[in-house]
């Protein structure tokens, strides 16, 4: 992994993701979603297709100004943490199938989600990269005077790469264990019912509403808080997986939100054509365990990140491919 920063060379990068992501949020809500609607087909293929091509104008600056090896980092942890948030928008899907959540609200619900995961992910990754600075095994032996040693072991990376295996191998057998989850008993809604009383009933795309001369939160509301807890959840297998990539906070930072952005759009398709990916599971849970494998032989035997961008994407595709020749069969009522 290279140890050196873009910001410190290029800050100016900061400055043009920052402005990028700013204008499109602000296009996306204020113009063309300013009122709650059923997003079409052809609506989340175009924003789909816009998120994923500034994603890829983004990564072709970093390759211009920091690199090639800054470029496949960029890609990889792209591409691992989109592929790990279509596995979060399943659960979405069934969040949103459990409160019954009207089609034309579910963009609002969406949007305030990924605002949020914007400032959790930065806590996480930014955080992230400080701690495992410290905790390089060298670095601790050299203050009790014992220097020398030949591997360059990182605890928390070992760690989280031991974690990493044990998620894989545990998304594989888990099944369809959140089909019968009762989603009023998770943390997001019970706190949102902790500070406030909800009414029975939505109204309209609106997260609060007066009744009887009482302010109420909507069930609305209930819906944003699961689906934030549910992100702070999936984060704990993307964030250890992209720090397998590189640790470089500003190319583990940009290529999340990228991935993230596009994930309203990429919802709409998901929901109508999941048959497609029927066996990402399965993928998903083949590359958490790759990653966390790299993170424990990283001090030994270090892969570059070409070669794990070649891999993930090809996982991805065989899943895509798998779904598609041996698509489930549909359940017998």
């Amino acid at each position: 992994m290279n140890n050196n920063p873009i910001f410190s060379e290029h800050p100016w990068l900061i400055v043009t993701f920052a402005v990028a992501v700013l204008i499109m949020l602000i296009i996306d809500l204020g113009i063309f979603n300013k009122k709650s609607h059923v997003v079409s087909n052809k609506e989340a293929i175009i924003w789909s297709s816009v998120w994923i091509s500034l994603a890829m104008l983004f990564s072709g600056l970093v390759y211009y100004f920091a690199g090639a090896t800054k470029f496949y980092e960029f890609q990889s942890a792209y591409w691992i943490e989109k592929a790990l948030s279509v596995d979060n928008l399943f659960v979405f899907i069934l969040v949103f199938k459990f409160f019954d959540v009207a089609n034309e609200n579910k963009h609002k619900v969406l949007f305030w989600g990924i605002v949020g995961a914007l400032i959790l992910r930065a806590i996480f990754i930014f955080s992230g990269a400080f701690l495992i600075e410290l905790t390089y095994l060298n670095k601790i032996l050299n203050i009790f005077g014992y220097e020398g040693f030949k591997y360059n072991i990182n605890i928390i990376m070992t760690l989280f790469g031991l974690f990493l295996v044990y998620a894989g191998v545990k998304s594989w057998s888990a099944g369809d264990d959140e089909d019968d989850e009762d989603y009023n008993n998770t943390r997001g809604a019970k706190l949102i019912r902790r500070f406030f009383n909800v009414s029975d009933s939505y109204v309209g795309d609106k997260f609060f509403t007066i009744e009887n001369g009482k302010k109420l939160a909507t069930p609305l509301l209930v819906v944003v808080a699961v689906i934030e807890f549910t992100d702070l959840l999936f984060a704990v297998d993307s964030i250890p997986a992209i720090f397998a990539i590189s640790n470089d906070p500003f190319i583990l930072y940009t290529s999340n939100i990228f991935a993230i952005l596009g994930l309203r759009a990429l919802f709409f398709l998901l929901d109508n054509f999941i048959h497609l990916f029927s066996k990402l599971t399965y993928g998903l849970a083949f590359i958490l365990s790759f990653i966390g494998i790299k993170m424990i032989i990283s001090p030994f035997y270090h892969i570059e990140s070409v070669y794990s961008l070649l891999v993930i994407g090809g996982i991805l595709l065989l899943s895509v491919i798998a779904s598609i020749m041996f698509p489930n069969k549909p359940e017998v009522e």
